[in-house]
């Protein structure tokens, strides 16, 4: 397996780190590389859209009544002061 070296370590990261591991029963080692292979695999993972997550939170409770459509009404510009 490769080794990776990290240099110049801020103190209070280090201290961070000591106390995860600790929680989770493992090396500071050991919790440094869960952390960057946790962080990895979530880029790796889909994002989805606003309106997807939206959609997906709502899904199952359903709308007794259509959404009525606003056409026919003038547009108004908003006004911004200075």
């Amino acid at each position: 397996m490769a080794q990776l070296l990290v240099r110049n370590v801020e103190p209070q990261l280090k201290a961070h780190l000591q106390k995860r591991a600790r929680r989770h029963g493992r090396s500071m080692e050991a919790e440094a590389r869960e952390i960057l292979r946790s962080a990895l695999l979530k880029e790796q993972e889909p994002r989805v859209g606003l309106g997807t997550a939206i959609s997906a939170l709502f899904r199952d409770h359903g709308l007794e009544q259509d959404i009525p459509e606003l056409r026919g009404f003038p547009v108004k510009v908003a006004e911004f002061e200075p």
